[in-house]
């Protein structure tokens, strides 16, 4: 397995007011130090902007770059996404995955629109002209199913599927909560499937949110997430059932988390992060058993 992290993991988000940021220095050397080899970029201002200076620190930390989150406002007629992507990829450097999301234009993820017909036909035309125009640079793009955008839930991850070319970001924590069975979505459409974020959800907090009776904000807070095989998600029946379609991407784990203050030196978010990737190193894959 591939196995990378994400700043998220430790707290860092592009949502306003979301919590206490860490710093990258300290967030790297925590990746590095628990195993993982690779990371998606974080929000904006996370890492540095230039392509060859954020290499060079990631590199000093022993780390490469998978891709980075981009929420962008796909489903507006009058608006057109193409020119907000193509500043991101712009500082993507070797980055192979662009991973979108069909965010609201609102801040955070706890309140969503419903969207007409005419808004639907934009937001699909717009995933396949993005696609288009990323593997023109030689990048995948992946749909990010996400509890608080326009494509949450199952009806709505269907009519991806339906309705553009585009693949999915197989999130395992967001499907869940959204209403779509994971496992079962990587059995039926491995094929769609070029990205993917492991994480680990406690079924009676998403069952709160998917309810309105938290928004996902509060339940992160409130323990929404659990270490990587202590949850309600099947991670080890996902990552089987993607070994035997053949997926060859990478499995990030990423587990959001809020931050009230610095967490002492040696504690907070790592431990969770150190409990996943242990999980993840003790799967056994097709390979392990000899079956390619």
């Amino acid at each position: 397995m591939r196995i990378a992290g994400a700043p998220i993991s430790w707290g860092v988000c592009e949502v306003p007011g979301w919590g206490h940021q860490m710093s990258p220095d300290r967030v790297l050397a925590e990746m590095r130090d628990t195993g993982l080899t690779a990371t998606e970029f974080g929000p904006d201002g996370f890492l540095p902007a230039d392509p060859a200076e954020r290499e060079a620190l990631l590199a000093s930390y022993g780390l490469a770059a998978v891709g980075g989150f981009v929420p962008v406002v796909l489903h507006e007629p009058g608006r057109d996404p193409l020119p907000e992507v193509e500043r991101a990829l712009r500082g993507f450097g070797d980055a192979p995955m662009l991973v979108l999301a069909a965010v609201t234009g609102r801040d955070g993820y706890d309140e969503r629109p419903v969207l007409s017909a005419r808004d639907w036909t934009t937001l699909l035309t717009n995933l396949d002209r993005i696609a288009a125009y990323a593997a023109g640079l030689g990048r995948r793009t992946a749909l990010h199913p996400h509890v608080g955008t326009i494509v949450e839930g199952p009806d709505e991850v269907d009519r991806v599927l339906t309705g553009s070319g585009v693949p999915l970001c197989l999130d395992t924590g967001h499907l869940l909560i959204g209403g779509t069975d994971p496992l079962a979505l990587a059995r039926s459409a491995a094929d769609r499937i070029a990205h993917v974020h492991l994480k680990d959800v406690d079924a009676s907090a998403a069952d709160r949110v998917r309810a309105g009776r938290a928004t996902y904000t509060e339940a992160v807070r409130d323990g929404l997430y659990r270490p990587l095989g202590t949850g309600d998600v099947d991670t080890a029946g996902i990552v089987a059932a993607l070994d035997q379609a053949g997926y060859q991407g990478w499995y990030v784990l990423e587990q959001d988390t809020v931050l009230t203050a610095e967490p002492a030196p040696g504690g907070g978010p790592v431990a969770d992060v150190r409990t996943g990737v242990a999980f993840l190193n003790g799967l056994k894959t097709v390979a392990d058993v000899g079956g390619r």
